[in-house]
């Protein structure tokens, strides 16, 4: 396990790039409520919410991404077993997610993206205009943020061993908390 003043270090060197920041910020506060129902660390988890993508603006494709960004990390110093979960996001890399971490991880990918559209078409652009019901909704919409992949976001409920509309609804109330942060 890495310690809190190793992962400020580590998270200053990898942090998101401007374009990607509420984003990652909103990954990062699924991550940690996570943790906290789990009892785990959520510095830990909350960290490996807020860096997971820090490469997509270097490594847009299937092909490097993360896989060429957990190669950065490593040669950073990010302890494997962390940059191992970070593998495990994408399914493409066929690494396990063998930990309850990397099932969050990848449970809170596809969703935390699919909630924060959803609050983007509501009338006042906010997150305490969306529930569950309402993203469950826009997620039938295929044509709607039609670069989240619908399959994800229910295996990764799955995964979690939650009903899809618990796992909305606990990353939507995830993300509400820190919705001054994110301008929704």
């Amino acid at each position: 396990m890495v310690d809190d003043n190793e992962l400020n270090r580590l998270r200053d060197i990898a942090a998101p790039a401007p374009g990607e920041s509420a984003k990652a910020r909103a990954f990062e506060a699924a991550m940690r409520a996570y943790a906290r129902q789990s009892g785990a660390n959520e510095d830990y988890w909350g960290t490996l919410g807020l860096i997971h993508d820090w490469d997509w603006e270097i490594h847009p494709d299937m092909e490097t991404h993360p896989s060429e960004g957990a190669r950065m990390l490593l040669e950073q110093g990010w302890p494997e077993p962390f940059v191992r979960s970070i593998l495990s996001h994408a399914t493409y890399t066929n690494v396990p997610r063998d930990l309850p971490e990397e099932r969050a991880l990848f449970a809170c990918d596809e969703l935390c993206g699919l909630v924060v559209a959803t609050a983007l078409v509501k009338p006042n652009r906010s997150l305490a205009e969306v529930d569950a019901r309402s993203v469950m909704k826009k997620m039938k919409d295929k044509a709607f943020a039609r670069n989240v992949n619908r399959d994800d976001v229910v295996q990764g409920a799955a995964e979690l061993g939650r009903p899809l509309e618990e796992h909305i609804d606990f990353v939507v109330r995830s993300l509400q908390s820190i919705s001054e942060e994110l301008g929704l």
